[in-house]
């Protein structure tokens, strides 16, 4: 069976050692929230996410979602946990207090959304849902509208859905054909189906609010045309109590790879009652805030599935006796040797590691960015954390998932054989890991969006909220004996990535396909090296620690050494990225299609 610990030494590290999370009670609306406040959230969700979510993980994934009659059954023990869960306050962690919510920062909330997807990511779709919904009614719903849903949807006795897809079109969500009618009462008529849609139809709730992307009668072709409209399973009454069924119907549930406890629901509106949110043919945009939540939401769960996956391959490799070391036995008292001494089983699990442990830094960088964009009195800053947030978004949901998936197989592969094996809970991760780089716009599509919006965006201004400190940090650390082993790889490898930016700006001008066929390295480059300025500011904090003999030496000790092998042994990656990079678009558009 596998186990599951959340990383709460490993949070700290990083919230209140390498960052300084005491910055966000300078904030206003989080003058309460202390390090000591958060530190105490975090143990009490580690608790919740240990020992009542993932023991449904497993079981969940066997037992499936269940559909009869038009209704979706949980697996047995999700009600129950999700009623704990509702009842502890976790559905509104970073909501407005005025709704209901918690009013903690977002970068809490990445946290538990680490621990959540470690424990049991299928449950985590749930609430996870819920809260996109709630970021699109707060920020584009009338007053109306808020004061209805919201309340409910903070205290998670309603969900929410996002319904973007259709049969004929995923991406392209300009081809929708799900159309809305005006009704005389100022409501509109929903008419469409809609498929792949997480959360559609289940039991933990009371209530469903669906917001749906559907077209006006004089709509404009393509995405200009699309306007937003929540749809709620049941109509509710001015003061929140509900009312008949509207016609928005769950037609049967995907049998999927993983995330099996998860409903996946094809989703049919017939004439049903909905509002409009936002602005008529203005529904993407109003879209894009519960998206772009939503896809560093996905980052965080392939962070996750890493996390737990190499836990469980750790516990493995220090029990497992295989063979000896090739330098002398460590274990002579033993038959064999645990398959930890073994070089390539080493790698493997340092790879998982360093990859985890940089992206939870990179993440609570992203998260404290976000809450200064909301809540900083200065609006530059505002405005250069909202850059920061905007240029790494694409980066953390590809970087982070692909990770996860590729974290989840050097599990199973540490494992060996009972890798493959159910009992131990490894192929689990990597079945589930697998949507992650898939849903909420793949990762090829996020590679677009990197270098074909956020790149160009006003003659670089994001690239130059990364680029810029990441500069400074190194000029400054040149000089210092102790991180030349640190500067001076990251330095060349941020050099590389200056090169690749400008020559794919270049190219990309005169062949848009030269920026396309560049896209995937170039964002995985970006990664790596964000990866590697993350683990030069946590060796460098380590090492000071060190120094200070402040305690705890043998963590600060691996944190050192866990650099040192990120920048040996993954950061020159980014060479071979380069000169990938560097070929151009020629040897992938050269083929004619019929020659596949």
């Amino acid at each position: 069976m596998p186990t599951y610990k959340a990383p709460l030494r490993d949070v700290r590290f990083v919230l209140n050692e390498l960052f300084d999370v005491a910055e966000l009670a300078s904030l206003p609306g989080h003058e309460e929230h202390t390090p000591d406040l958060i530190e105490a959230v975090l143990e009490e969700g580690a608790r919740i996410c240990e020992n009542e979510l993932f023991p449904l993980n497993q079981p969940g994934d066997e037992e499936g979602c269940r559909f009869e009659n038009g209704v979706v059954y949980t697996p047995k023990g999700f009600k129950e946990a999700y009623r704990t869960f509702r009842e502890g306050g976790w559905t509104g962690l970073s909501a407005d207090p005025a709704y209901g919510g918690q009013g903690l920062p977002n970068t809490v909330q990445f946290v538990m959304e680490e621990f959540t997807s470690s424990a049991n990511l299928s449950f985590g779709m749930y609430p996870g849902l819920s809260h996109g919904a709630y970021n699109a009614l707060y920020r584009w719903g009338t007053q109306e509208l808020r004061d209805l849903y919201l309340p409910r949807l903070v205290d998670g006795t309603w969900s929410g859905t996002m319904c973007l897809t259709e049969a004929h079109c995923g991406t392209d969500l300009g081809l929708i054909r799900t159309r809305a009618v005006p009704a005389e009462d100022g409501s509109y008529r929903i008419t469409g189906t809609k498929i792949f849609i997480s959360a559609g139809e289940h039991d933990l709730t009371e209530n469903i609010v669906h917001l749906v992307l559907a077209r006006l009668p004089d709509a404009p072709a393509g995405t200009k045309g699309i306007s937003l409209f929540v749809v709620p399973k049941f109509l509710p009454g001015p003061d929140g109590a509900l009312g008949p069924r509207n016609g928005a119907f769950c037609g049967s549930i995907e049998h999927k790879m993983g995330i099996k406890a998860s409903s996946t629901c094809v989703m049919n509106f017939e004439d049903a009652t909905g509002w409009l949110v936002g602005e008529p043919h203005k529904g993407m945009r109003a879209m894009f805030t519960m998206m772009n939540a939503a896809r560093l939401g996905v980052a965080m769960q392939g962070l996750g599935l890493g996390e737990v996956s190499y836990q469980n391959a750790v516990a493995y490799a220090r029990d497992r006796l295989q063979g000896r070391s090739l330098s002398g036995a460590k274990a002579p008292d033993r038959p064999a040797d645990p398959i930890i001494v073994h070089p390539d089983v080493r790698k493997n699990l340092l790879t998982m590691k360093a990859c985890n442990e940089g992206a939870r830094a990179l993440a609570a960088w992203i998260g404290l960015s976000i809450d200064r964009a909301e809540k900083h009195p200065d609006p530059a800053i505002r405005q250069e954390a909202e850059d920061l947030v905007a240029l790494m978004t694409p980066i953390l949901k590809a970087y982070f998932t692909d990770h996860g998936f590729a974290a989840a197989n050097l599990g199973v592969q540490v494992h060996g054989g009972h890798g493959y094996i159910r009992e131990y809970g490894m192929e689990q991760f990597v079945r589930d890991a697998r949507i992650a780089q898939i849903y909420e716009g793949a990762n090829g599509i996020q590679a677009l969006d990197l270098v074909g919006r956020k790149l160009p965006q006003d003659m670089g201004r994001l690239l130059r909220r990364f680029f810029h400190p990441v500069s400074a940090y190194i000029e400054e650390r040149m000089e210092q004996d102790a991180m030349a082993e640190f500067g001076l790889p990251l330095m060349r490898a941020f050099g590389k990535l200056q090169q690749a930016t400008a020559l794919i700006a270049q190219k990309g001008l005169k062949d848009p396909d030269e920026a396309a066929a560049a896209s995937t390295d170039y964002l995985r480059f970006f990664a790596l090296v964000a990866l590697g300025y993350m683990w030069a500011r946590m060796a460098e904090t380590a090492q000071a620690r060190l120094a200070a003999g402040t305690g705890e030496a043998g963590f600060y000790e691996t944190k050192v050494k866990t650099a040192r092998f990120y920048f040996a042994k993954l950061l020159p990656e980014t060479e071979a990225l380069f000169r990938t990079i560097v070929a151009g678009a020629k040897p992938l558009m050269a083929l004619e299609a019929d020659a596949f």
